[in-house]
C-alpha cells in the first residue's frame, strides 16, 4: 500500500529525517510525506510520530498502485 500524508507548515530536512522511509515535497504551505506502508501497524507508527513532533495532520489517503510494468520480450542471442 501506498499512503500519502499532508501536513500543515514546512517541514525542514532535519525533521523529514524523522521519515526515512518516505519522499517528501512541500507545496502551498504544506508538507506532503509519501510513500510505501507495509501494514496498519505501520499506518499507525507514522501518525504516531506526527503527533509526537507537533504535526498537524491535515489530511491521509491511500494512493493507488502504480500500474505493473509489462513483461519484457526475451532477448535473442
Amino acid at each position: 500500500m501506498r499512503y500519502e500524508i499532508r501536513v500543515d507548515g514546512l517541514m525542514s530536512e532535519t525533521l523529514a529525517h524523522a521519515f526515512p522511509e518516505l519522499d517528501h515535497v512541500t507545496m502551498s504551505g504544506q508538507t506532503v510525506l509519501y510513500g510505501p506502508v507495509v501494514d496498519d501497524a505501520h499506518l499507525y507508527g507514522l501518525l504516531t510520530r506526527c503527533q509526537s513532533l507537533g504535526l498537524r495532520v491535515v489530511e491521509l489517503r491511500q494512493l493507488p498502485e502504480p500500474p505493473p510494468e509489462p513483461p519484457r520480450p526475451p532477448e535473442s542471442g
